[in-house]
């Protein structure tokens, strides 16, 4: 049977029988369940994504900085690396990052493949190097295992961490919240109020960058385009990357999923609230000065693109052996 009605009508195929759902033709469109393709390869990035002995002090994992329990951020104003380091800016939510255009905030990695590398190496990070990461890993013979059932080899490289990492992180979606729902034809899944929200997101012309499945992360653009951006952070954006002068200041447009979890916001985590944030990119952004009420308008839609977490069983790591360097959690 097949359902016309107003939308975009997408095939879909329950209990043997075809009918049709509406998807609302809206600027924004719901976000699809990941599909795992090669699931032990995702375990075996999954367990990478928790192991700190891929830094230098054996304390340090990819979860550190993007805590899956905390919406794939640390709710830090900047993140906090080897011998606690103040890190140069916020750590961006790693759910969804699949969507992105590029990774970090200025696009300088093209992939998440690209950025998995990055942290291990960074001095201010995981303060390790790729050599000695591998060093680990290989002196590990329930990795070494692992990764021979994965890639058919039981050498390991920089390439083969990466892949994993990012097989696993391309899982990291968030479908199924509210406003999918809503989406999908289900009228009672927003309220007036968040449905109010929305409508003022969209005439004020917020869809512009925040577009698209991740609502965000599909573009750079200028932070501070009506109003000047003041902040002490000395990120300087997209020409950090191109060496353009017309770059400086220009940001990965962050996605909005989730976003009422991966607080503080901006790429200084100056905005410590959604609400503070929507009152600085409407006027900074737009020219516009929202009301108290209009604020949380858009506060409301806002929390309606909470997804569904990432749910798994935590990762059993393989023990150290004699072989495996010790971590240095205090070196300089």
């Amino acid at each position: 049977m097949r359902v016309k009605l107003i939308g975009i009508t997408v095939a879909l195929a329950v209990a043997g029988t075809a009918w049709a759902a509406t998807v609302r033709d809206e600027p924004i469109q719901p976000l699809q369940p990941a599909k795992v393709t090669n699931p032990g390869k995702v375990e075996l990035g999954k367990k990478l994504f928790f192991d700190p002995r891929l830094s230098r002090s054996g304390f340090i994992s990819c979860n550190s900085c993007h805590n899956l329990s905390m919406g794939g951020s640390d709710n830090l104003k900047t993140s906090i690396g080897h011998n606690w380091q103040e890190g140069p800016i916020n750590s961006p939510t790693v759910l969804n990052s699949s969507l992105a255009v590029a990774q970090f905030w200025d696009g300088r990695a093209a992939t998440l493949k690209e950025q998995a590398g990055g942290p291990i190496a960074n001095p201010g990070e995981m303060a390790f190097t790729h050599d000695l990461a591998i060093d680990v890993l290989q002196s590990i013979p329930g990795y070494v295992a692992e990764f021979k059932s994965v890639f058919g080899s039981s050498r390991i490289d920089i390439d083969k961490v990466t892949s994993a990492i990012a097989a696993f992180e391309e899982t990291l979606v968030t479908p199924n919240s509210a406003f999918d729902k809503w989406l999908q034809g289900d009228d009672k899944a927003l309220n007036a109020r968040e449905l109010a929200g929305y409508k003022l997101f969209k005439e004020s012309g917020c869809v512009a960058c925040h577009n698209g499945p991740a609502v965000g992360g599909t573009s750079f653009q200028k932070m501070g385009v009506v109003e000047p951006y003041k902040t002490t952070s000395t990120a300087e954006g997209r020409s950090a990357v191109t060496g353009k002068d017309e770059d400086r200041f220009n940001f990965k447009v962050p996605t909005l999923r989730n976003v009422e979890l991966t607080y503080p916001y901006f790429h200084d985590g100056a905005a410590q609230t959604l609400e503070e944030a929507v009152e600085i990119m409407g006027r900074l952004q737009l020219g516009r000065t929202y009301s108290k009420q209009e604020i949380g308008d858009i506060v409301a839609f806002l929390k309606t693109l909470t997804g569904d977490q990432p749910s798994f069983i935590m990762p059993l790591l393989p023990p150290s052996s004699n072989d495996t360097p010790p971590p240095q959690p205090f070196a300089k």
